[in-house]
């Protein structure tokens, strides 16, 4: 809420006065300040927004981040380094255990442009510690071979991406490392959609399913198995079908009691929605559905209610989903 991202970053505030004096903070409610609201093209609340060197021109959103802490890194990264140089194994270590999540960019050379593009997505993922080395030693002594970006999650590697030089996109790359930032299935609810929603992976898969059902854990293990392998591509979310409050979701989806347990995929940039073909929920099915849609092959789930018996009686049909095309071309 507003409220909550207000007392948070007055955190900041207070923490940045002792280390950063000449970083300001200010807030403003445009409620009231409709000129400043139309020249920043205001649209959702609350927007924070940082601006550089004196200019109004062009000021940088701070998007998706909500703790003091956070923001505190968020400030600091713009203006300063993003990443920690480490030139030994010992330094390496302590970055990787500080943290729950570390991520450490293992470089031939620390000037060219894949060193570039990992600096960048550091200054937009203040969530975990960036580090990165050149040194032989810290490469080999990790068995990591150079260019290559590693994720660490409670002190072991859990993912590579070999960074080839230039070709990385940034954007994907901040997918693929935010997407730690969220358990490998999260559950829809108040609190974890704005999680969800920050988050920029476009491709989400649901799973409807009630939780007390005795199948609920099997199925749920197979979910979890499957998820590992779209990390950064697809992101796993689970829907309680017996929570009232996700009632608006299953009619987003029209999903009905007797369709689950039920797994959709949904791009949220085109709104398309997918329909697993097959209704039991094993990992093979799901791991096949999640490709099939990655390599375009997927076919959109258009829900449609039944044709009514009656379609034709009158002199003005009744169209629904089923039958519009074939009747209207």
């Amino acid at each position: 809420s507003s409220q909550n991202l207000s007392e948070e970053f007055a955190e900041a505030a207070r923490q940045l006065k002792k280390e950063a004096p000449r970083i300001q903070f200010g807030k403003i409610d445009v409620t009231h300040q409709h000129d400043l609201r139309k020249e920043f093209n205001i649209q959702a609340f609350p927007t924070v927004k940082f601006f550089v060197n004196g200019s109004r021109e062009d000021p940088i959103d701070c998007k998706g981040v909500r703790k003091a802490s956070t923001f505190v890194t968020w400030v600091k990264r713009r203006t300063g380094p993003s990443t920690v140089f480490i030139n030994s194994t010992d330094q390496a270590e302590a970055i990787i255990k500080a943290d729950d999540l570390a991520v450490i960019g293992f470089f031939r050379e620390l000037h060219n442009d894949s060193v570039e593009v990992f600096c960048e997505t550091a200054r937009d993922v203040p969530e975990m510690p960036f580090g990165m080395t050149a040194s032989e030693d810290v490469c080999a002594d990790y068995g990591i071979q150079r260019n290559s970006l590693v994720v660490f999650e409670k002190g072991k590697p859990v993912h590579k991406e070999v960074l080839e030089d230039g070709k990385q996109n940034k954007l994907a790359l901040m997918r693929l490392i935010k997407t730690f930032t969220l358990d490998l299935v999260t559950e829809y609810n108040t609190e974890t959609s704005v999680k969800i929603f920050d988050v920029p992976v476009e491709n989400h898969i649901l799973l409807f399913t009630p939780k007390n059902s005795e199948t609920f854990s099997e199925i749920y293990e197979n979910y979890k198995s499957a998820a590992a392998q779209f990390r950064g591509k697809i992101l796993f979310v689970l829907v309680d079908t017996n929570e009232a409050r996700n009632g608006r979701i299953f009619e987003y989806f029209r999903i009905r009691d007797i369709d689950v347990p039920a797994v959709r995929i949904l791009n949220l940039s085109s709104e398309a929605k997918y329909k697993m073909p097959a209704d039991e929920v094993t990992v093979d099915n799901l791991k096949e559905f999640c490709q099939s849609y990655l390599n375009g092959k997927a076919k959109q789930h258009l829900s449609s209610e039944e044709i009514p018996e009656d379609w034709d009686k009158m002199p003005v049909k009744v169209l629904v989903g089923k039958n519009f095309n074939s009747i209207i071309f």
